[in-house]
């Protein structure tokens, strides 16, 4: 890499704290340089949220591919383990990634920046670190939708081409660097990795180092190895419950793939389900269904459980009081999900007329008491009306709205192929919606919560595409503005028919999705 380029006068400066503190779970690393930089999308509204404004530019895209390094900057990459598909992997990190450092948002917080697909590192494990353009385009699309929908998430500042092609099974590919923005790349699998070096000074200062990042209230806690184990377990009990409300599947919910934050991160095989059906499975690698929609809640449940495992020393000095607390809190999670997961199908189903728009907006707490059992039941026979029938899970939600302020279900009944079991139901909802609120009152703030458009997988596919292959960012940066609205279709919805209604059955049922490495 060209040393003047690297004392170029920088445009941001940077923190790292982890690199100063956690000394042990990275490896100083350097981004391979890219022959030709060439911005390809750029996020302006996240970038003014981090006082970034002008990057894109040349000069941007040199650093934001990591030709020229800000002041402040020490590239890494961290260490983590982690349980892939259930197998242990006791050496992972970042394979591809580097994170540069730490910025201050113009809201006061924290914000790591990472690059991913800067090249090789000591984690490669014999890949070329090196990422296509079609997959960062991916995750800065599906980021930005989740952002929209009001779902905790990582986001993209930029990709940038690197002008060079990266070979794939499929053949060669323009390569592309993305900026990836967090509240920290902190991972069940970091914990992991630091008990696993049987080093309780460094699971020490890593659980100190994420409770001053994420919970800092919790340091003059009596236990705050217990204290921290209950935030994350709260913060994916509602993270979880959210994806299941917009119908979406991550496809790798791997150990090093969970955030302490609770953000979603790495949008690799994932994907939204157009026709209801717990089973849904679109990652090409997930033979066997572990990571299917219905099985999200567990898998949050079985990883949280890893968590606890890897902060055992901590939790107490005699080791059957720390398995019993941390016991205490795996038990507990079905309980802290079901209330989060009934306060997003409650809102969805209209029961809340006063819920403010967007699914990150609901209330939902730890509870000490199941749910109501009505509401709940209410909303699993819902589910149970469409399993079978091809029923597109988004547009359901959003025609019941119409059920409600009209009290019409032809729009609804249209979906299904066979509608008596919705018709038994529907009675049942009605009478429980009458004591919500009046009938518009309840309709409109369906509408505030249940997506009208979603990242439908052909249309991510045909936006991919069309920016990868030909060169063309019209499909993608139109897919884009539609996805940052998904509450309030612009008036023109009904010309929109090829973004709202899902693909084909048959292409459906073949449709998968690739890792991207």
């Amino acid at each position: 890499m060209n040393t003047t380029d690297r004392a170029h006068p920088p445009i941001m400066a940077f923190d790292n704290s982890y690199a100063r503190e956690l000394e042990g779970l990275y490896i100083r690393w350097q981004p391979a340089s890219a022959p030709q930089p060439r911005s390809v999308v750029f996020n302006t509204a996240l970038a003014a949220e981090l006082g970034l404004q002008g990057l894109d530019s040349a000069e941007g895209a040199a650093l934001l591919v990591g030709n020229r390094l800000p002041a402040g900057a020490d590239p890494l990459a961290q260490a983590y383990s982690g349980h892939q598909f259930g197998g242990w992997s006791p050496r992972l990190g970042d394979g591809r990634a580097l994170l540069l450092g730490e910025l201050t948002d113009t809201a006061g917080q924290r914000r790591d920046i990472a690059f991913k697909g800067s090249g090789r590192t000591p984690f490669s494990r014999g890949g070329d670190g090196k990422a296509a353009l079609g997959p960062m385009l991916r995750e800065y699309l599906i980021g930005e939708a989740m952002h929209a929908l009001g779902i905790a998430t990582t986001r993209a500042l930029a990709v940038v081409a690197t002008g060079e092609t990266v070979l794939r099974e499929g053949g060669p590919l323009p390569g592309a660097v993305l900026t990836r923005v967090a509240a920290s790349h902190l991972r069940v699998g970091t914990f992991q990795y630091a008990a696993a070096q049987d080093d309780l000074p460094l699971l020490k200062r890593l659980l100190a180092y994420a409770i001053r990042r994420h919970d800092p209230a919790l340091a003059a806690h009596d236990n705050p190895a217990l204290a921290l184990l209950q935030a994350v377990a709260e913060r994916q009990a509602r993270l979880i419950a959210q994806w299941m409300g917009v119908g979406f599947i991550h496809g790798v919910m791997n150990t090093d793939n969970m955030t302490i934050s609770g953000e979603t991160i790495d949008y690799g095989p994932c994907a939204f389900m157009d026709r209801y059906d717990p089973a849904t499975v679109f990652s090409s690698i997930d033979h066997h269904g572990r990571y299917a929609y219905a099985n999200q809640p567990t898998i949050a449940r079985w990883n949280l459980a890893r968590l606890a495992e890897s902060l055992l020393p901590l939790l107490d000095e005699d080791p059957q009081r720390a398995v019993a607390a941390a016991t205490q809190v795996i038990d507990d999670f079905p309980l802290r999900y079901e209330a989060h997961w009934l306060a997003v199908m409650g809102a969805k189903l209209g029961l809340r007329a006063d819920a403010p728009g967007g699914l990150a907006s609901e209330p939902a707490g730890r509870a000490s008491a199941p749910p109501s059992g009505d509401d709940a039941e209410l909303a699993r026979d819902f589910l149970a009306t469409m399993q079978g029938q091809g029923v597109d899970y988004t547009l359901a939600f959003r025609q019941l709205a119409d059920v409600a302020e009209t009290g019409d279900a032809a729009g609804l009944r249209a979906l299904y192929a066979d509608s008596g079991a919705l018709q038994a139901w529907l009675p049942r909802w009605q009478q429980r919606l009458a004591r919500a609120g009046s009938a518009q009152a309840c309709a409109a703030a369906m509408r505030r919560v249940n997506p009208w458009i979603i990242a439908r997988n052909q249309r991510v596919e045909e936006a991919l595409t069309a920016a990868s292959q030909d060169g063309d960012l019209a499909p993608f940066n139109r897919l884009l503005t539609l996805l940052l609205r998904p509450y309030a279709p612009p008036a023109e919805a009904a010309a929109l028919q090829a973004y709202i209604l899902p693909a084909p059955a048959a292409q459906s049922a073949c449709f998968q999705t690739f890792c991207g490495t």
